[in-house]
Parts: structure tokens; C-alpha cells; sequence
């Protein structure tokens, strides 16, 4: 959720939004651009797009162990 900026409540609408912005932001064409980061928002976007990898994903979240 850090990479594409949105909360974990965000709907499928909510995702679009913030991706085209970091999208945009860092696409390999722009100067200066960070092709990793753009690689991570692109997978954060496909797993999060996707409503049956979302949920899966959530459920991973919920069973990791709090951070100390």
C-alpha cells in the first residue's frame, strides 16, 4: 500500500488515481526517473487492482507478527 500511496480500505477507483500520478512521476522516459521504484509501483498496482490478489495479500498482512 506504501508503494502506490493509498490506504488499505482504498476501492478499485481510489487505486487508479494514485497510480497514473507515480506513474507519471516515474516513468523510465522522464529525466531523472527511477526505473526500481517504478517496478515496485507496478507490481504494488498489480497485486492491488486485482480484488482475489488484494484479499489474499491482506490476509498475508494480518498474519504477519506485529513489528516491534
Amino acid at each position: 500500500y506504501a508503494a502506490v500511496q493509498f490506504p488499505r480500505g482504498a476501492t478499485g477507483d481510489d487505486v487508479r488515481a494514485p497510480y497514473g500520478r507515480l506513474a507519471r512521476e516515474h516513468h523510465p522516459d522522464r529525466a531523472g526517473a527511477d526505473g526500481e521504484a517504478m517496478a515496485r509501483i507496478n507490481k504494488a498496482y498489480e497485486v492491488l487492482s486485482d480484488p482475489d490478489r488484494r484479499t489474499r495479500y491482506d490476509q498475508h498482512l494480518d498474519t504477519r507478527p506485529p513489528p516491534r
